[in-house]
């Protein structure tokens, strides 16, 4: 029989009551759930143990595949990191050097990172950061910054990104600052680190941050002026030389991430 590869396949064969007793707040939500592999079907105490049967063996559980490639290839990038001779490479990443571990200053604060690829850091690591970090010790070429600064669609494999760029990047951010806007700037400036520049562009809030430390971006936002805002990240033209632009996209969209969960505990 053929593999089960939507919820919608295991919601048709739910009571459709959303009771909770599954703990989940409607079948829809039970039926992702099993389909990702963090629910069972015998957790549902109205399905009868023939359609359990039935559909045994045949969910394809998406999710847990994706989190196993994740996990083989961060196996990978550690291993290919830890290939790299730390003393040598520690200038041209703009990191330090001890005891066999390169500290990585990356948002304001340090990460160690170890001979065998593994990140520790005063804070969380999180995949977001982790991945792009990782990438920088391998790809960096040393190249210091410009001090000119370009739209992502500029970098040299930037345009075909910038849609999905836009999207998970920018607009979140614009949309936070349009609401929150101190509250957006302050913890980018105190607790990552950023600082307010003056730029030419016509904006009326720039700041610098430093995700790592040859690869810098310059957050611009002007404020609503007849209902409209605009908010731009940009980079130095230098930025791919140091890291991939799938890359800096990914420790973008983990910014944007965090602070729409920041200005949502803030109401």
């Amino acid at each position: 029989m053929s593999q089960v590869n939507s919820p919608l396949e295991i919601y048709k064969v739910l009571p459709k009551s959303n009771c909770r007793e599954c703990e989940m707040r409607t079948c829809m939500a039970f039926a992702d759930a099993v389909l990702k592999g963090k629910k069972s079907l015998h957790q549902c105490p109205y399905l009868e143990n023939s359609i359990i049967e039935q559909f045994e063996g045949r969910i394809s559980n998406r999710s847990l595949r994706i989190e196993q490639q994740q996990e083989q290839m961060m196996e990978h990038l550690k291993a290919e990191v830890a290939a790299i001779d730390f003393a040598s490479s520690a200038e041209r990443l703009g990191a330090s050097y001890s005891n066999g571990n390169l500290i990585i200053n990356a948002l304001g604060k340090d990460f160690i990172v170890d001979a065998k690829g593994n990140i520790t850091s005063e804070c969380h690591v999180i995949t977001w950061l982790t991945v792009p970090l990782l990438n920088y010790i391998k790809q960096c070429q040393g190249k210091d910054p410009a001090g000119k600064w370009i739209p992502f669609r500029e970098l040299p494999n930037g345009r075909a990104r910038q849609p999905l760029f836009g999207q998970r990047c920018e607009k979140p951010l614009q949309k936070i600052a349009d609401t929150h806007m101190d509250l957006l700037f302050d913890k980018v400036v105190y607790i990552f680190g950023g600082k307010y520049v003056e730029t030419n562009f016509a904006s009326d809030i720039a700041l610098v941050l430093h995700p790592l430390p040859k690869v810098p971006m310059l957050i611009s936002y002007s404020k609503p002026e007849e209902n409209l805002s605009r908010l731009n990240i940009f980079f130095d033209t230098y930025a791919e030389n140091n890291l991939d632009a799938e890359s800096i996209q990914m420790l973008c969209t983990g910014l944007a991430t965090m602070f729409e969960k920041i200005a949502f505990r803030h109401g």
